[in-house]
């Protein structure tokens, strides 16, 4: 049975047997059940800063070191990180409006003590470690993340075999991170039941509607960045008009919609940029592969509205610079963590304790995960297909 089904179904009986316990049975549940879903959450904690470092390193040290080369990869990754913050935007913005969890009360007495955000600039000079394993140790996200780049930059300019030696030693790492990422997620069944089983048990069916909220959300937000960023790209740079983008980006996207499969999705994508977009070969063989593991605006929008989602079930203000801490580090993130198992919960996690909010958030989310994995999976791809079009223009001009 797929994990999504499992998690799903999971979510299903915890409201089940949430409501069937009820207040009697909250003492038992609380004793013997909640700490299971903790011991969940530790293990995602886990595996954070590992999967982000390596990860990283990977991801930089992977553009390779020719001029030509390196130029393609710094316009389309600059161009992937750009739309990955309008996405977190938008995704903020969408859910400032809607309010998902706005008067929710059933985590009223849980609401965890948050420090007072730092100032913006105070977050740019945390983002430099004075030391990185003690960075690491405290898992600060940011300062882990730089300390990847320059490590990955590093490798890079060392070149030969002494970089061969660490490029290795740093995938092979990447790869026993997601393995055992895979196995945490095998748990999340459990996990979400275990985690969710006390909150309906003590509150009753009023969980659910404002998780039918965050899905709105996301799908409201997925649309508006597909059609007003995406298709306007496609525009400017491209010269092709909105009807035909998403008529060559259609099959694709349909794909990506039901498989929740950026790679599955990605030898359609290439064929179809360069039949029906005019993509050459060239630039459809690196910048799409590329961007199926390092573009994730969908799943970054997803952040924004999942962030002020638990933000509001918790009673938690998030201030200004907390949301630009959500877009810094969910921007920096999306490099380390594409092509994760469980991508998307991985990054809320990593934004969640950034900027001080419950990990228990998670599990209001993880069961209707599927659901939103669709939307920004669809727009994962979409992305990918606009960013192909401007930088395979961009290097005509250049040409």
């Amino acid at each position: 049975m797929n994990l999504s089904v499992k998690i799903f179904i999971a979510l299903v009986l915890s409201v089940i047997v949430g409501l069937i316990a009820g207040a009697e049975g909250l003492p038992f549940i609380k004793w013997w059940i909640a700490p299971i879903g903790t011991m969940f959450i530790n293990l995602i904690k886990m595996m954070i800063v590992p999967v982000v470092f390596f990860s990283l390193v990977v991801g930089i040290t992977s553009l390779g070191d020719t001029k030509k080369l390196g130029r393609i990869g710094a316009k389309t990754v600059g161009i992937y990180l750009v739309t990955t913050a309008i996405a977190i935007a938008i995704g903020f913005a969408v859910a400032g409006i809607i309010g998902p969890g706005v008067g929710s009360d059933f985590v009223a007495g849980q609401q965890p003590k948050v420090k007072e955000a730092p100032y913006i600039m105070q977050v740019f000079l945390d983002m430099i470690p004075t030391n990185p394993i003690d960075s690491m140790a405290k898992a600060a996200i940011l300062p882990t993340i730089v300390f990847a780049l320059f490590i990955g930059v590093g490798i890079v300019k060392v070149g030969g075999e002494r970089a061969e030696l660490l490029i290795k030693f740093f995938d092979a790492g990447a790869e026993v991170c997601y393995k055992v990422i895979g196995m945490v997620m095998e748990l999340a069944p459990y996990g979400v039941f275990c985690l969710l089983l006390p909150v309906v048990a003590q509150n009753g069916p009023k969980v659910l509607l404002p998780l039918l909220t965050v899905i709105a959300c996301v799908a409201v937000g997925c649309t508006i960045h597909a059609v007003g960023v995406y298709s306007t790209m496609a525009r400017v740079f491209g010269g092709h008009s909105p009807v035909d983008f998403f008529k060559g980006m259609s099959e694709q996207m349909m794909i990506a919609f039901t498989t929740c499969s950026s790679a599955a999705a990605l030898p359609v994508n290439m064929k179809n940029c360069q039949e029906k977009l005019g993509v050459s070969r060239e630039i459809s063989s690196f910048v799409l592969p590329l961007g199926a593991t390092l573009n994730m605006d969908g799943t970054a929008l997803y952040m924004g509205v999942c962030s002020l989602f638990v933000a509001n079930v918790y009673g938690v203000p998030l201030g200004f610079d907390q949301m630009m801490m959500v877009v810094l580090t969910g921007t920096l993130a999306s490099i380390g963590t594409a092509g994760v198992p469980g991508a998307g919960l991985i990054m809320l996690a990593m934004v969640l304790q950034t900027v001080g909010l419950p990990l228990e958030g998670l599990a209001l989310v993880a069961g209707i995960d599927r659901v939103l994995d669709m939307f920004r999976t669809c727009v994962n791809i979409t992305g990918d297909g606009a960013v192909s079009i401007v930088i395979n223009e961009s290097e005509k001009n250049a040409a």
